[in-house]
C-alpha cells in the first residue's frame, strides 16, 4: 500500500506543480567550501579565468593584451621562459592583479603535467573559462628533426601533442564554467582546400598515421612514418589541431557543454614564428604577403581575432573553424600601396569585428574516422587519461525523483535479464554471467524480500493487472520467421560486473545451491506462488465471467 500511496503522490504533483519546488535545491556548503568560495572571490572577483599558451611573444602576447584591456578576464600565461614573460608583462603594462605567468615547457610532458597541477592548486575552486592553445614553433629550414625531452619530434610535440595532453588534464574542470571554450590555432597551410594549403608543397597529410601508430618515438619523426621535412611537420601539426577540435566536439561537446573550435587568424608574416627562417625570407616575405597575395595580417589585428573567438558571444559555437574576411588577392594596386596592405576583402587584414565567419574545412580535417584514430594514438603517445564524463541528464525535477526511486528496481531487473539471457562470445557461444559480491548480495536479498513481497502486495497487483490489461493479443505473439535457438548455458565467459569486485565468481544457481536454508525458502515460495496463481485464476473466472470452477487433476499442486 505504501508503494501505491507514493505513486499517487507523484501523479498528484505531476498534475499540479510537479517537483518544481525542488529544482533549485542545493545542499548547504560546508565550512571549508564557504572559506574556499570567499578566497576565490577575493582573488578573482567576477573575472573569467583564461589559460593561454605562448603568451610572451607574437599572437599570444597580443591576445593577452586584448583580453586584459577588457577588464573581464584574469589571464594565466603558460610560458617556457618566465624571465622573458616578466619583461614583456612590464613593457606591455599587464596588470599584475589580473595576469599570472606560470612555467610550462611544451617540449616535456612532465612539465605540462606539473603546470596543470600548479594551476589547479593556485586557482582553488575557480573553474577555467577559456583554454587557448596558441603556442607553436615553425622549423622549416631544418635538414633533420630535433627531439623533445620525451623523444618526439619537437614541432609536433610543442604544437599539438602537449596541447592534447593539457586539454585532457584541464577539460573536466572546465565543465563547471558557465560558457567554457577550448580554442586551437590552426592554419591555412593545414587546410588543403585552399591555395596556401593545397597548392604549395609540402602538403599537410597524415596518411594512415603509421608514424603515430608505431609510437612516434626517435627516430620516427613524422606522423605518417616517412621522411622528415620541417615545413610538413608544421603543417601536419596544424592539421592535427584542426582535427582535434572536431573530434573533441564529436566526443565531448554535448556531454560537457564545452565549445571546441579552431581558427586561422591570417598570415602573421612579421611574427616571431618565422624567427628560424633565413634573414632574406624574414625581410621580403611580409612585403610579398602585403602587396601580392593580400594574406598579410599584423600581430595586433591577429591578436584581436583570437581574442574575439574567446570573448564574442557570437562565437559560442562548437565544431567550427573561424576565419575573417580581409585583404583581396586581386586588383590591389595603388590602394594596397596607399594603405600599406591593410585593405578589406577576402582572407587577409581588414574587415573588422563583423568580418568573422565559419570557414569551410578540408576533407582531411573533417574525416571523423581519421580523427578517432588520431585521438587514440595521441592518447597512447602522451599517456593522457581522459575524464569519465557523466551524460547530461534532463533538468526535469520529476524525472530526477522518479529516477532515484526506480534505480534499485532497474538494477535488479537488469541483473535478472543478464542471467536469464546472457550475451554471446566472439565465437558465437553464449556467455555465462558471473557475479560480484555486491551482485550476489542483491540476488540473495531479492530472493528473500522479493519472494515474500510477491505474495502480498504483488499478488493483488498481478491479479488486478491481468483483469484490467487482459491477455496479450495473439497477433503480438505470432509472426516470428524462426524458432528461437536454445542457449547452451554451460559456456563460461568474463562477467560484465566491475573487475575490482570479482573476487569470487558464482552464478545465481550456484549461490542458491550453496545456501541450503535459502533454497528451502525459495522452493516453498515457488510452490506457494504456483498454487496461488491457480486460485486467483479460478476466483477471477467465478467473479468476472460467472464460470463454475472445475477441478483439473493435471493442475493440482501438492504442498
Amino acid at each position: 500500500m505504501r508503494s501505491i500511496a507514493v505513486f499517487s503522490f507523484i501523479l498528484l504533483l505531476e498534475q499540479s506543480a510537479g517537483f518544481q519546488f525542488m529544482s533549485k535545491f542545493k545542499a548547504p556548503l560546508t565550512a571549508k567550501e564557504i572559506a574556499d568560495k570567499e578566497a576565490v572571490k577575493e582573488k578573482f572577483g567576477d573575472k573569467k579565468l583564461v589559460v593561454l599558451t605562448g603568451t610572451s611573444s607574437g599572437l599570444g602576447r597580443k591576445t593577452a593584451a586584448a583580453l586584459l584591456r577588457t577588464g573581464d578576464y584574469h589571464v594565466v600565461g603558460a610560458v617556457r621562459d618566465l624571465y622573458k614573460m616578466e619583461a614583456v608583462a612590464e613593457l606591455d603594462e599587464f596588470p599584475s592583479d589580473r595576469f599570472t605567468a606560470m612555467e610550462c615547457e611544451l617540449n616535456s610532458f612532465d612539465s605540462v603535467r606539473k603546470f596543470c597541477d600548479n594551476l589547479m592548486d593556485w586557482k582553488g575552486s575557480k573553474p577555467i573559462d577559456r583554454l587557448i592553445c596558441n603556442a607553436g614553433v615553425y622549423q622549416p629550414s631544418l635538414p633533420y628533426a630535433k627531439w623533445s625531452a620525451d623523444g618526439h619530434e619537437q614541432t609536433m610535440q610543442i604544437n599539438y601533442l602537449s596541447h592534447f595532453l593539457m586539454i585532457s588534464l584541464l577539460m573536466e574542470d572546465m565543465t563547471r564554467a558557465p560558457d567554457p571554450r577550448i580554442i586551437t590555432v590552426g592554419s591555412v597551410t593545414g587546410n588543403d582546400n585552399t591555395v596556401g594549403g593545397g597548392g604549395v608543397y609540402p602538403i599537410a597529410d597524415l596518411k594512415d598515421l603509421e608514424g603515430f601508430k608505431a609510437g612516434f618515438e626517435n627516430p620516427i619523426a613524422m606522423a605518417d612514418g616517412f621522411g622528415f621535412i620541417g615545413a610538413k611537420a608544421y603543417k601536419d601539426s596544424k592539421l592535427c589541431l584542426m582535427i582535434l577540435a572536431n573530434t573533441l566536439h564529436a566526443r565531448y561537446h554535448k556531454l560537457t557543454g564545452i565549445d571546441f573550435s579552431s581558427i586561422y587568424p591570417g598570415c602573421i608574416a612579421e611574427s616571431p614564428l618565422f624567427r628560424e627562417k633565413r634573414a632574406w625570407f624574414r625581410k621580403y616575405f611580409p612585403i610579398f604577403m602585403k602587396y601580392i597575395t593580400g594574406g598579410f595580417v599584423g600581430e595586433e589585428e591577429a591578436g584581436q581575432r583570437l581574442f574575439q573567438v574567446a570573448h564574442d558571444p557570437r562565437c559560442n559555437k562548437s565544431g567550427v573553424y573561424w576565419s575573417w574576411n580581409g585583404g583581396p588577392r586581386e586588383g590591389r594596386g595603388a590602394e594596397a600601396l596607399e594603405k600599406d596592405g591593410q585593405i578589406s576583402g577576402s582572407g587577409g587584414a581588414g574587415g573588422g569585428w563583423d568580418s568573422i565567419f565559419v570557414n569551410e574545412q578540408s576533407g582531411k580535417a573533417l574525416d571523423l574516422d581519421l580523427g578517432m584514430d588520431l585521438f587514440k594514438y595521441s592518447t597512447d603517445i602522451t599517456g593522457a587519461e581522459w575524464p569519465k564524463i557523466k551524460p547530461v541528464t534532463s533538468p526535469c525535477p520529476t524525472l530526477k525523483v522518479i529516477g532515484a526511486i526506480s534505480k534499485n528496481m532497474i538494477d535488479k531487473e537488469e541483473l535478472k535479464r543478464m542471467q536469464e539471457r546472457p550475451g554471446f562470445n566472439d565465437d558465437g557461444t553464449p556467455m555465462k554471467v558471473t557475479l560480484s559480491k555486491r551482485q550476489k548480495a542483491k540476488v540473495v536479498a531479492d530472493k528473500v524480500v522479493g519472494g515474500t513481497m510477491k505474495h502480498t502486495v504483488g499478488r493483488v497487483a498481478r491479479f488486478l493487472g491481468r483483469r484490467l490489461l487482459g491477455k496479450i493479443p495473439e497477433e503480438a505473439l505470432s509472426g516470428s520467421y524462426q524458432e528461437e535457438n536454445p542457449v547452451d548455458a554451460t559456456v563460461t565467459h568474463a562477467t560484465a560486473a566491475p573487475v575490482e569486485y570479482l573476487e569470487e565468481e558464482n552464478t545465481v544457481v550456484e549461490i542458491i545451491e550453496q545456501e541450503a536454508p535459502l533454497k528451502k525458502i525459495v522452493d516453498d515460495i515457488e510452490v506457494f506462488e504456483k498454487t496461488t496463481k491457480l486460485i486467483e485464476e479460478d476466483i477471477s473466472d467465478l467473479v468476472f465471467n460467472g464460470k463454475k470452477v472445475e477441478e483439473n487433476e493435471n493442475e493440482k499442486v501438492s504442498i
